[in-house]
């Protein structure tokens, strides 16, 4: 809140921003003002409680018993007339239970502290209980233990995700899939179900395939966002291409994705491993679309990327390798810019001389084509196979 106060957008009301727009149309928000009315109401019936984890349950203000399916409200001092239980405590009459993660949810309230949500659907007319916390942060694996097994790589666009599995060898899996990801010009509760939706794609995948970690670009949009039609470099920034830049760039759900990811891979077990973003479109086209589609067709530019990205996270090269893709161990430690090239070696190609034959001693190959005396390699000054006129200018002596 201190935040917003001090940006200057601050909401007056819970969920007030929306729900006044929908007010000032209800034919297009498809409400009657009574329905509306309803909404507003209910979107300011809840209650919240942190947790505790040195009361009974981990909550002293709402208490969830799991294996008898009874919840308790801790009343206020004028409400304490209203109490059914002792100690000024309310117990419901219906049945409480979680459909999801139910068993994760009794351990955590035995052994822990958990914050509960209590809130109301107005178009439903079901209350519901959530109920949220903490997990404890547990040693990071290193990246050489999870690059020896196989790892998916995600390469984040505009309306997709591209996802290839990369064994440790750094070669393709399987058969890489697009995921869809459509999240523009949708309400956020139905975007962040979406980008759940995605990234529960990606863990089963890589539970399927016996991944310990999902590789992602390190991408990061705020500069281009801040920018916005101002040029900068060869960005485009107005007209067609400007605007389907912008487009693109506000369509990509990078910085959702990786916190979203992060949360979910945790819960999961699995670990996120952040490569760098540089020419992974570029060198997927030119080094690993044309093997890709020769095994699968239907493979794009972005499965390349991903492959590129997933190579990166493995600690191979992104380019190929006539040597194969296994990296020296001593070349790997260091950055790919900072490995030494080894020099050409001399061969038998028509730049070299043979070894019996000293420097400058075998002449220059002419073209078959050329009879008589070597002819001049200059450029005629010409236009159109018509050379220039010049004019001459004479003094009088």
């Amino acid at each position: 809140m201190e935040r917003r106060l001090a940006a200057g957008a601050a909401p007056v009301t819970r969920g007030g921003r929306g729900l006044l727009r929908n007010r000032a149309n209800l034919a297009a928000a498809g409400l009657s003002e009574a329905q509306w009315r309803a909404t507003w109401e209910a979107a300011r019936l809840f209650l919240t409680a942190d947790g505790e984890a040195a009361k009974t349950w981990g909550n002293e203000t709402i208490r969830f018993r799991p294996g008898q399916g009874w919840l308790e409200i801790k009343l206020p001092a004028p409400l304490a007339g209203l109490a059914n239980r002792p100690h000024g405590r309310y117990r419901l009459s219906c049945p409480v239970a979680f459909g999801y993660r139910g068993d994760e949810v009794a351990a955590q309230a035995a052994s822990g502290a958990i914050r509960y949500d209590i809130s109301c659907d107005a178009a439903s007319g079901r209350w519901y209980l959530d109920g949220s916390w903490k997990t404890a942060r547990g040693p990071a694996r290193t990246l050489a233990e999870l690059r020896r097994h196989p790892v998916v790589a995600v390469d984040v666009n505009a309306g997709h995700l591209a996802v290839a599995v990369v064994a440790a060898d750094g070669n393709i899996t399987g058969v890489p899939v697009t995921v869809p990801l459509e999240l523009a010009g949708l309400p956020a509760a139905t975007r962040d179900g979406r980008l759940r939706a995605a990234i529960s794609g990606l863990i089963a995948t890589a539970r399927r395939h016996g991944a310990q970690a999902i590789v992602i670009e390190d991408l990061n949009f705020a500069e281009a966002r801040a920018e916005g039609r101002e040029r900068h470099g060869n960005r485009p920034s107005r007209g067609a291409r400007g605007r389907r830049f912008r487009r693109a760039v506000s369509g990509i759900p990078a910085g959702r994705f990786r916190d979203r990811l992060t949360q979910m891979a945790a819960n999961a077990g699995l670990s996120v491993i952040v490569a760098d973003p540089a020419y992974t479109s570029r060198w997927g086209a030119q080094h690993w679309l044309a093997p890709l589609q020769h095994h699968h067709p239907k493979a794009t530019g972005h499965h390349a990327a991903a492959l590129v990205t997933g190579r990166r996270g493995l600690g191979h090269r992104a380019r190929r390798r006539a040597t194969g893709n296994r990296t020296a161990p001593e070349e790997a430690a260091r950055p790919a810019q900072a490995r030494p090239r080894k020099p050409r070696q001399p061969g038998p190609h028509p730049g070299n001389p043979p070894p019996h034959e000293a420097p400058g001693s075998r002449k220059a190959p002419r073209p078959g084509s050329l009879t008589g005396p070597r002819q001049a390699t200059r450029r005629p000054k010409t236009v159109r196979d018509r050379r220039i006129a010049r004019t001459t200018s004479c003094h009088p002596n």
